[in-house]
């Protein structure tokens, strides 16, 4: 009698994150874009366009100084956005879109579309 390798049920194994037989890249994504702000500062510069550091922090309640810092840097690095300095005094600091970035319109259009439909369908619609 031959030893059989013997898998563990379905229930127990681990599912490969599959997308038309390739590996998924949402992991990938999700570390570029993932967070609680970054896809709001990158909707912000996408459809508003370019904002200085106080009006984006305006823009979105609750974030604080040093969260907003972190996350334009790490946008910046990933190079989603970019920062142009001007030489004045004071100093004046810009943040707009990369066309990487703006490559991203799409996706927020169809996350707002969802979004209105899910409302429609649900009953939520104006609450």
């Amino acid at each position: 009698m031959s030893k059989r390798k013997t898998t563990p049920p379905r229930a127990n194994r681990k599912p490969l994150p599959l997308i038309e037989d390739s590996i998924c890249p949402m992991p990938d994504i999700a570390k570029l874009i993932g967070g609680k702000w970054k896809l709001i500062i990158l909707q912000i510069l996408i459809f508003r366009g370019t904002q200085r550091f106080n009006q984006l922090r305006r823009r979105i309640d609750g974030i604080t100084q040093t969260m907003l810092t972190n996350q334009l840097r790490a946008l910046e690095d990933d190079g989603l956005i970019e920062r142009k300095v001007y030489a004045e005094v004071p100093p004046r600091v810009e943040y707009s879109a990369t066309e990487r970035a703006l490559g991203l319109k799409k996706m927020f259009l169809a996350m707002h579309q969802w979004w209105v439909e899910d409302e429609r369908r649900n009953g939520n619609a104006g609450s």
